[in-house]
């Protein structure tokens, strides 16, 4: 099936607004937050379901378990309430729990790269409940990034190789491009393109993986 991407970005997004905007707030307040939620989708792009493993937002994990959301086993304590966009979340934790603090410093530590910052700061419009705070995570890249916050090929393709390459250390036997797309071009996607990659990047990437695979770096290919 050909990859709707306008259709997946609307999927998205009302996804995002039935988890984040409770019935139970106000008229003035659900509308805060829907524009808060529009603002954000175009300062980080649309709505996902998962990331790219190499993607800044979750690459900081074992490099033989690789993750695919943002959780405790790339480097986040605490996160609670969460909607991933192309490139940042929000999360929204109870404000007395204790993890807002938790979130904050866990983001802090992330390590440096000259490439991205990865950046928190708390919003001022509610959601999810009224009694938790908003925080938004942002992956801040070095250069301008084309239309709906794609990743281009410059940056994506060395971050997958710097990700993929380490496995031929360990591998027995490589994986087919059908198992590794959702890894390499994000949730949701198609064969060669997804909200995080064009259709271009998405060929560069695919040609990329399938060149490792024919090296035989991997071993006997399923």
């Amino acid at each position: 099936m050909a990859f709707r991407m306008n259709e997946q970005v609307e999927v998205g997004r009302d996804r995002a607004k039935r988890y984040l905007i409770p019935r139970e707030f106000t008229k003035e307040q659900r509308e805060a937050a829907a524009a808060e939620i529009h603002r954000i989708e175009r300062e980080l792009g649309p709505v996902v379901s998962e990331y790219p493993s190499w993607h800044p937002l979750v690459r900081n994990h074992s490099p033989r378990l690789p993750e695919t959301f943002p959780n405790r086993r790339c480097g986040y304590e605490g996160l609670d309430h969460t909607v991933w966009f192309v490139n940042g979340f929000i999360t929204c934790p109870y404000t007395g729990s204790g993890n807002v603090q938790k979130i904050i410093d866990s983001v802090e530590k992330l390590p440096s790269h000259p490439k991205f910052t990865i950046t928190i700061r708390e919003l001022e419009t509610r959601m999810y409940f009224e009694g938790t705070t908003t925080l938004l995570v942002k992956c801040e890249w070095s250069g301008t990034l084309p239309a709906h916050q794609q990743i281009p090929k410059s940056l994506a393709i060395p971050l997958m190789l710097q990700q993929e390459i380490p496995a031929w250390e360990w591998a027995v036997r490589s994986e087919s491009w059908t198992t590794m797309q959702r890894y390499i071009l994000g949730e949701p996607c198609g064969n060669r393109s997804s909200l995080f990659v064009d259709q271009e990047t998405g060929l560069a990437l695919k040609k990329a993986y399938q060149m490792l695979v024919d090296s035989g770096m991997y071993g006997l290919q399923n």
